[in-house]
């Protein structure tokens, strides 16, 4: 379908990272390299893939790190082509911490990326209710969800949250230039 190819599309132009958001590490360690690679502009190469895979096994990795390397590595995966290895990534993250908001929001990414946006939509809302630290991502995605469903006033009223959190942020401007308002 065209037109959700073109959503998608909008959605990976959404920020450096394609529509992601990943967790902050600290440091110096295999967690933070990963970190550095997922939230890069450059599109990764095997060797961050080896990296994130070398914090999974770190000793002494904190909590936070660890379950911040499952969502850095989808990211990265995702990032790579690897849809249905994100998924895991993420599902694992919020197998171990349910209240990582950014798995739930990468992974809407991902089913977006499959064309599942009826998967994708209730993780868009699961981020912004654990309070993601990029709503606006969240409701972009939301939106391109709710769209390709035909949920067009759910939809706007998405773009138009996701203009409101990031007035700089050109894309829902785009989108919302599409819409025209009529008489009740």
């Amino acid at each position: 379908m065209a037109l959700s190819r073109y959503l998608i599309a909008a959605l990976a132009a959404a920020s450096p990272v394609p529509a992601l958001a990943g967790v902050a590490v600290i440091g110096s360690s295999s967690a933070r390299l990963c970190f550095e690679a997922a939230d890069a502009t450059a599109r990764p190469n095997p060797r961050d893939l080896i990296r994130c895979d070398e914090a999974l096994v770190e000793p002494g990795i904190s909590h936070h790190d660890y379950v911040a390397t499952w969502v850095n590595r989808g990211i990265v995966r995702l990032r790579r082509g690897l849809v249905e290895e994100s998924i895991a990534d993420f599902d694992r993250a919020m197998a171990i911490d349910p209240n990582q908001a950014e798995a739930y929001l990468n992974k809407g990414a991902a089913l977006i990326a499959r064309n599942d946006m009826e998967g994708a939509l209730p993780l868009f809302t699961v981020a912004l209710e654990r309070r993601t630290n990029r709503p606006a991502i969240a409701h972009f995605g939301r939106a391109i969800a709710n769209e390709t469903l035909g949920n067009v006033a759910a939809a706007y009223h998405d773009y138009r949250r996701a203009s409101e959190l990031d007035p700089d942020w050109a894309d829902p401007r785009t989108e919302l230039r599409r819409f025209r308002l009529v008489g009740r």
